[in-house]
């Protein structure tokens, strides 16, 4: 795989922004960025693949990026994450949201949440060649890789 580029990197230098420690980072701010992120390159897959109308964008997207999808993500990712990726996504499941979702089941919601905050985590971190590996193979362990 090509080398990562690291966009949260750019974004701090080009705005003047310190780099913070993110280990100190509670695991729903890493989940807040990892949503982002992982919905930016569902996004980013869905309109590489050709022009359509919005409304099908949203439709397509939206059956990726919720709950219920990410949490049969992870679980079938497990085997792949490192000891690390593990600890960082069970702090993000184990945290405690202050919301819940409105289609998915507390455990799914849970799960998606750890799902983020690794996400969030690998992000923040400038790891974006492994994300990309995650997210083909839990694409392709879920047989949804044909985006």
């Amino acid at each position: 795989m090509e080398e990562s580029i690291d966009l949260a990197a750019l974004i701090r230098e080009s705005f003047c922004v310190k780099e913070v420690d993110i280990r100190t980072y509670s695991p729903l701010t890493l989940a807040f960025i990892g949503d982002g992120i992982y919905d930016l390159i569902i996004r980013t897959i869905l309109v590489s693949k050709g022009n359509e109308s919005t409304n099908r964008l949203q439709h397509k997207t939206a059956s990726y990026v919720k709950a219920g999808t990410q949490s049969a993500m992870i679980r079938a990712l497990m085997p792949y994450l490192t000891e690390e990726e593990l600890a960082i996504y069970k702090r993000g499941r184990n945290a405690k949201p202050h919301t819940t979702a409105k289609n998915a089941t507390l455990e799914d919601y849970h799960r998606a949440t750890g799902f983020e905050a690794l996400v969030g985590y690998l992000y923040l971190l400038g790891r974006t060649g492994r994300i990309l590996e995650i997210l083909n193979e839990g694409l392709r362990q879920l047989k949804m890789d044909k985006i």
